[in-house]
């Protein structure tokens, strides 16, 4: 139902459905842009390293004069064009581009755990507008219930069947809940508000929303040590840090490298001002540079990338820590869902129906008017049962992004 105060936005026209909803991961979500720009900015660093060995064509020109030996004083200018291209420089390239492509291999994986992460997000935001929209339900239904039960205790007052704190009583309890209902319809605007920024949409909130069927909660999940095992394969996050510490050492060999000499094939084509024997207008060589003298520049280079090794070592080994535990304790929650969250859940709106049977026979009979109340308590039930879904849905799609896409099949494993 779409109520007034969702009017004041723009709104999808269409019943908002989970796969909808998940096919904006794609959009161009701020994370995501993010993440996109993090990579062209590695492969940026591959072209730059991959150009050290492109061919360089400059022109250098000079403007002086001489003192010849017949005290004369003579322009003496030069000008020349260089071809150069480097044929061999030592591992300086070939370290650098490898540790390029290196870092392109981490920030592909970091988009791909952004990917997992927006899925993630959208999920609980859109199970987040489900849950209000139900809470909204029941304290609507209780609302009016403790109006009327108010209402009643206002007649009876008048009539002095009842004392004034019995009616203070009442009123209390019909605003205790009267604020709930509000704090519920808060909550309807807010979690459609949140859906729409994880879809990108900011803006253009949703205003009905189709249950999903979540076939999924019925998969089967291998054990702790095969899925720790695929984990620590194929976490994107994981893979990410494994990659920046190929990626260092192969900056680190760079940078050593620095000391090693360089080898280019050189043209030149020269005009001058004043002839000479010892001058070529055209010549063509190899120059050879052998690094002498580097003061602290190569030093500092490696230590500097020591230091940034080491950070993303001990990130990885945290990382895989803490990736252990969530692992773990992601499916200790699915087994408690499955086997006591459900059961509790069913006992419970087991017993509402029961309840709300009588409570309607009562209501019938005139005995009692607790029927509103029961309805509910009901509703709550069923909110309690969703609940329980909802969380089954998200933690076995927090195990999928964990085992960064790739959980293994199972036969004959616990459902």
């Amino acid at each position: 139902m779409l109520l007034a105060w969702a009017l004041s936005a723009p709104v999808w026209a269409e019943r908002l459905t989970l796969e909808a909803a998940l096919a904006s991961v794609s959009a161009p979500h701020p994370d995501r842009r993010v993440a996109e720009s993090e990579l062209a900015l590695a492969r940026a660093d591959r072209d730059q390293a991959g150009s050290r060995q492109d061919f360089n064509l400059f022109l250098e020109g000079s403007l002086r004069t001489g003192h010849r030996p017949d005290g004369d004083w003579e322009p003496d200018n030069i000008g020349r064009i260089v071809a150069r291209k480097s044929v061999f420089d030592f591992g300086r390239s070939s370290q650098a581009i490898a540790a390029a492509d290196r870092e392109i291999v981490a920030r592909q994986a970091a988009l791909f755990n952004v990917e997992n992460l927006r899925r993630l997000d959208i999920m609980a935001r859109y199970f987040d507008v489900l849950l209000a929209d139900m809470q909204y339900a029941a304290d609507n239904e209780l609302m009016a219930v403790t109006y009327v039960s108010w209402d009643n205790a206002r007649k009876r007052f008048e009539v002095g069947q009842i004392s004034q704190p019995d009616l203070v009583r009442s009123e209390a309890t019909f605003q205790d809940v009267r604020e709930r209902r509000y704090a519920s319809q808060q909550r309807m605007g807010s979690t459609r508000q949140k859906l729409a920024h994880a879809m990108n949409r900011p803006g253009v909130s949703p205003s009905e929303l189709a249950d999903p069927a979540l076939t999924e909660n019925a998969r089967a999940v291998s054990d702790y040590e095969t899925l720790l095992a695929v984990a620590m394969r194929n976490n994107p996050r994981v893979l990410a840090l494994q990659a920046q510490l190929e990626a260092s050492d192969g900056r680190i060999a760079a940078a050593r490298a620095d000391r090693n000499p360089t080898l280019d094939a050189e043209v030149i084509g020269a005009g001058y001002s004043r002839s000479s024997i010892t001058r070529d207008d055209l010549s063509a060589g190899l120059v050879f540079t052998i690094p002498l003298y580097q003061g602290a520049r190569v030093d500092a280079r490696v230590a500097r990338e020591l230091a940034q090794k080491e950070r993303i070592a001990a990130e990885l080994e945290k990382l895989k820590r803490d990736l252990s535990e969530t692992l773990f304790t992601t499916l200790q929650e699915i087994q408690w869902l499955r086997d006591s969250g459900r059961a509790a859940a069913d006992k419970q709106i087991e017993f509402r129906d029961w309840m709300l049977e009588r409570a309607r026979a009562e209501y019938e009979l005139e005995m009692k008017t607790n029927l509103g109340a029961s309805m509910a308590d009901t509703q709550l039930a069923l909110l309690r049962r969703k609940q329980v879904e909802y969380r089954l849905a998200l933690a076995l799609a927090r195990l999928d992004a964990l085992s960064g896409g790739r959980l293994p099949p199972v036969e004959g494993a616990q459902k």
